[in-house]
């Protein structure tokens, strides 16, 4: 019997990328499109050309069998392993645009991941670049990573990178709200977008510079990009601290919890409590209702709780954790949604203003904005967050 040949489309590329396939069988007289290839490339999909070798199955015995049917009945709960892939992309080169606790925490973990050949540090404070940059080459003779680390002051320095994160600028002081560091981190955030223009013009750009939203809308203004490749990192550690925060109050180890947090990176983020679980269950089933709103006002108030305890700087370690996560994802690294600032272009009916919402992200860095299912109440909060960053940038 003659096999029919299959057109393999976009859609297909994307069911592959949804179940976390890496590879598409081509058979002989299939017919791929354009789009499909080009979306399994930012995907890092491979198409290979079959029939493949089909692995074959493994035979097991009546005991073993039925162990494993009883072990998958057992109420003890397990935590699922983060979604991973086994082919993640390594950069070429990744740039930080500020050099302090967040850059320099990111790079660190950068380089322990081996995740580019070169890492570039720049910071405005002689020699602090220089420096961090020499201590992570010193560091390799023990981690044996193969990254290699320079540092400088000149935005110049950006030139060729895959990927440029922004972590300069003026940190809050305890009393302060990001809203108050507009006005001079807005001239911060101009001269890198000038800088990435000019000199590394098909990179992407991910934001941590507060007020974090704000200041992704001014690097799209600066650089002239498309909104995929201007990416700001806020819900990744606004989720963490709720999951960290649900964790404790439950008494469970924080990878039984998923938990997401989307909306503004401030007063107005809106932790989403009807998507979030604690070991698969509803929060309710753990926590009572005030245990939950405490817990939501510990995701918005965390920043300020480090802050007001440091007193000459805010969180550091989280934010560099949660800015890798980002770059993990657009490596291929890791598979999935994950929370980012994007301009918003009618998704959650909201349009012109970036917020912190679920997206698929790739090689080229936004792939989709995915649109979750929200109570009433979670999508007027996200709403009143867009209309709350658009007057303060009016303002």
């Amino acid at each position: 019997m003659t096999r029919r040949r299959r057109v393999i489309g976009s859609e297909a590329v994307g069911e592959a990328h949804q179940r976390k396939r890496n590879v598409i069988e081509v058979l002989p007289g299939d017919i791929v499109t354009a789009e499909a290839r080009d979306r399994a490339e930012r995907l890092g999909i491979r198409l290979l050309d079959g029939p493949l070798e089909k692995p074959q199955p493994v035979r097991t015995d009546g005991k073993t069998a039925m162990r494993r049917v009883l072990w998958r009945r057992s109420p003890r709960w397990v935590a699922p392993a983060p979604r991973t892939s086994r082919s993640p992309r390594r950069f070429s080169r990744i740039a930080f645009i500020g050099a302090g606790g967040v850059g320099g925490n990111a790079a660190h973990l950068c380089a322990n991941a081996d995740m580019a050949e070169e890492l570039v540090l720049i910071d405005i404070a002689p020699g602090l670049a220089e420096a961090t940059a020499l201590d992570l080459n010193h560091a390799a003779g023990i981690t044996r990573s193969r990254a290699r680390a320079r540092g400088g002051t000149s935005l110049a320095l950006v030139e060729g990178a895959d990927l440029v994160l922004v972590t300069a600028g003026r940190a809050r002081k305890p009393g302060m709200s990001r809203a108050d560091l507009i006005a001079v981190n807005r001239r911060v955030i101009h001269a890198a977008g000038a800088a990435i223009a000019a000199h590394a013009p098909e990179a992407i750009v991910i934001v941590v510079t507060n007020p974090l939203d704000e200041m992704t809308v001014e690097m799209l203004r600066a650089t002239g990009f498309p909104r995929d490749r201007v990416l700001g990192m806020a819900g990744t550690l606004d989720s963490a601290r709720f999951r960290a925060a649900l964790a404790r109050a439950a008494g469970v180890e924080p990878a039984d919890v998923e938990a997401i947090t989307l909306g503004s990176h401030g007063e107005e983020m809106a932790p989403i409590v009807s998507a979030s679980r604690i070991k698969g269950r509803p929060l309710e089933v753990y926590l009572s209702p005030e245990q939950i709103a405490a817990c939501v006002k510990d995701a918005v108030t965390g920043g300020g709780q480090v802050v007001a305890l440091k007193k000459t700087g805010s969180a550091v370690i989280a934010p560099a954790h949660s800015a890798v996560e980002l770059m993990d994802h657009i490596r291929g690294a890791r598979i999935g949604t994950v929370p980012v600032s994007v301009m918003l272009e009618g998704e959650y009916g909201i349009s012109g203003v970036v917020l912190g919402v679920p997206c698929h992200l790739g090689r080229s860095g936004l792939v989709a904005v995915a649109e979750m299912k929200l109570s009433e109440a979670e999508l007027a909060a996200l709403r009143a967050a867009a209309e709350a960053i658009r007057a303060r940038l009016k303002g």
